[in-house]
């Protein structure tokens, strides 16, 4: 039977009404607002196009502010200056001393990249960062993976790392059947798995928060209850406010993630475990 069986013709037409209109919004939020249409086939897609706008955007950045370096220098140089001694003094010499200074414009240019696409949840049209899909935060933390494995065998030689990063000296050697596991899965599985999925959760959740208060306030708009349309008024404030939050966990997150990255490298090549 109906759910609106032994209405009126009237009362069942409302009703049908408001069954279309419910249909008609875009809830609740699917998996699919997160992979956004293909542009150029499956290899050219929405998220493609955004890291290589990001891409350059960094370059133009910086190719600007620097083009014509001042004593005194222009907000453009000024701001490029800023990033750059925030990411050198901050987190490379902060997290490796003075042997970070060498990896400071790397750092800086991986947290202008992930601080960029970040930013792109935000900005209309765009609306999502790439990510908030787990490839793009795998293949950053991949990158970051495979350089402070490159730098500590460079330094100490292939038997001597692996040695310095399973081995924990002092111990008694039974010990080293429980210690020896443990240790190759922090520093060979943890450490990358972690500073992809840290990245990826926090865009993921952002997202999709900004959509449940946005899509909510359409919902709530589209009943024929005043009082129930007024309160979507504090779902698009919320919308606002989470948007501006969003911003913060952006540049956030980007500063996290270039830390763990310089703490990393930075423990390959220290001289003790």
């Amino acid at each position: 039977m109906p759910a609106h069986a032994g209405l009126s013709s009237a009362e069942d037409d409302t009703v049908s009404g408001r069954l279309v209109v419910a249909q008609e919004l875009p809830w609740p939020p699917g998996v699919g607002d997160f992979y956004p249409p293909d542009v150029a086939g499956p290899w050219v897609t929405k998220f493609t196009l955004m890291v290589w706008l990001a891409v350059g955007l960094v370059i133009i950045f910086y190719m600007a502010a620097y083009r014509n370096p001042k004593l005194v220098p222009s907000k453009g140089q000024w701001l490029a200056e800023s990033v750059y001694g925030l990411v050198r003094d901050n987190i490379a010499r902060e997290q490796m001393g003075n042997a970070g200074i060498r990896f400071a414009p790397y750092f800086t240019v991986l947290f202008s990249f992930i601080l960029v696409t970040n930013i792109f949840s935000i900005v209309p049209g765009l609306q999502i960062s790439p990510n908030s899909h787990i490839a793009f935060p795998i293949v950053l933390s991949a990158i970051s993976y495979v350089l402070y494995l490159t730098v500590g065998i460079r330094k100490h030689g292939l038997a001597k790392y692996f040695k310095m990063s399973l081995i924990l000296p002092g111990v008694p050697w039974p010990m080293h059947f429980l210690l020896v596991p443990i240790e190759f899965l922090q520093n060979f599985i943890v450490r990358p798995v972690t500073l992809a999925l840290r990245l990826f959760a926090n865009m993921f959740a952002g997202h999709l928060l900004l959509l449940v208060f946005t899509v909510g306030g359409f919902v709530l708009l589209a009943t024929d209850n005043p009082f129930v349309q007024v309160t979507s008024v504090f779902s698009f404030a919320m919308a606002i406010v989470m948007a501006f939050f969003e911003l913060l966990v952006a540049a956030l997150q980007a500063y996290v993630f270039v830390t763990l990255t310089a703490n990393y490298v930075g423990t390959s090549l220290a001289e003790e475990h």
